[in-house]
Order: structure tokens, then sequence, then C-alpha cells
């Protein structure tokens, strides 16, 4: 296939489900299997790209945050934010240390899809039974920078879905306002990990060369469009439904991968 071709799909690809609970990582992944695998930093940027669509949905909240600081409920929820990143930030380079890196089969996707699914259904169940939260707690920031790293280190996890969940368990049960916070804290998270990918690129005058920086804007942007059509969908469907429709999509694609591939 053509690479601008490729380039393009899996724009739409990640800005469709970067959102979704479904796992955008474990769905560039997958796509790769056929359209042929891209860098690291390819992933992330076309991600920071669909980040940048929750800037635009967000603009009118995230300029009330920087104006109103002066405000103790506008101060405390951007320091929960900044907070939640900071955690991740220093768990997620203490992983990148250690060597954690994107996994080159399909096994561990789809088995992180089947138990993301499994874990909806739970975690709806519980949400069920408690009353209906939109206090954004000390407990909900640490729970959510937590589980963005638990993302990152097992695609197929959904760095949204785990960042969500983690916040319904920590108490802020009402899904809107525990999406918001989530998207909220992706925004430094994902824009702070491309940073760091070009950073590395940078340095290395040989991959430089070889990333097809036009491609990669081309995904970006259309990661982007795609992206803010999709965060404005969910956001209008949860606020009358629950998540449990992904977990039946999870398992069925995560069972679908493992029967295809043989695994």
């Amino acid at each position: 296939m053509n690479d601008w071709l490729s380039a393009l799909l899996l724009g739409v690809i990640e800005g469709l489900t970067e959102f979704l609970p479904i796992s955008s990582t474990g769905h560039l992944l997958i796509a790769q299997e056929w359209l042929g695998r891209r860098s690291d930093l390819f992933n992330v940027a076309i991600q920071a790209g669909a980040i940048a669509a929750v800037c635009l949905v967000y603009r009118a909240r995230i300029s009330e945050l920087l104006r109103g600081w002066q405000v103790a409920e506008h101060r405390r929820y951007a320091l929960q934010i900044g907070g939640a990143f900071l955690i991740t930030a220093v768990l997620g380079l203490s992983a990148k240390l250690a060597g954690a890196e994107l996994p080159e089969t399909v096994q561990p996707i789809a088995i992180a899809l089947i138990v993301g699914g499994l874990v909806i259904f739970a975690v709806e169940a519980w949400a069920r039974r408690q009353p209906e939260r939109h206090q954004v707690t000390w407990a909900v920031m640490v729970a959510v920078g937590v589980a963005q790293v638990v993302a990152g280190v097992f695609p197929g996890t959904s760095r949204s879905a785990a960042a969500i969940f983690a916040a319904m368990l920590a108490g802020l049960t009402a899904r809107p306002r525990a999406a918001e916070f989530a998207f909220l804290v992706g925004i430094p998270t994902m824009f702070a990990a491309t940073g760091f990918e070009l950073f590395k690129v940078l340095l290395d005058g040989e991959a430089a060369a070889r990333e097809p920086w036009g491609q990669l804007a081309l995904a970006f942007g259309v990661s982007a469009a795609t992206g803010f059509l999709a965060v404005r969908w969910l956001l209008g469907f949860i606020a009358g439904h629950s998540f449990v429709p992904f977990g039946w999509y999870r398992i069925a694609l995560g069972g679908g991968l493992l029967l295809y591939f043989g695994l």
C-alpha cells in the first residue's frame, strides 16, 4: 500500500480510537500488521494529534482554568491535573529507562483487550451501586496518574479507559466528569511523550533522516480532525449510556485476533 495512504489511514484509526475505551495503541499496532510498522515517534505523535482535538473540545474549560487561578476550585482542579501528569511522567520515564517497549506481536494486545473488556463490566457493575459523585479528589488524581502508566506499559489496555475507570473506582462515579478529567490529564501527558520521542530522534541523525516527516504531519492532522468528532460523540453517548458496549467490543476484537492469528 502507498505509504501516504497508510499514514492517512493510521491517522483516522488513531483519531477514532484515542478517546474510546478500546485502545488506540492496540488498534494502531494491529493495523500496522497489514499497513507496515511505524516508528515509536510516529505512533506517539499521532496520539498527540488526537489530544490536540481535546484542546479544541475543552477550550472553554481550559481557558476558565488558566484565567481563574485565583478561584480556589479552579486552582485545586488545575493542581490535580498537574499532579496526575507528574505522577505519570515520573513513573512513565522510569518504565522507559527500565526498557519498556511496545510489543512486536499481537497476542499481548489481544489478551489486554479481553481483560480490559471484563474490567469494564466489573467497574460498571460496581458503579451502578454507587451514588453519582462529581468531586475530583486527591485519590482520583493519584489513581489516574498511575493508570496512565499501566496503560503505557501494556498496550491494548487503553490510556483513556484506564484513566476513566481508575477515576471511577477512586470515587469519581459521574462518567462525563471522569472522562473530562482523564482527557485533560492526557493533554500534558501525550504532548510530553511526543516531545520525549522527538528529542530522542533529533539526537540521532540517522533516525531523523529516516523519519517520513510529511507522512507524520498528515497523520497528525487527520488524527486531530477525527479525534475532535470522536470525543464530541463520546461525551454525548456517555451522558446517557454506560461503557458496557465498549466492553463487548473489546472482548469480540480480542477473541477474533486470537483466532485469526492462531494464538
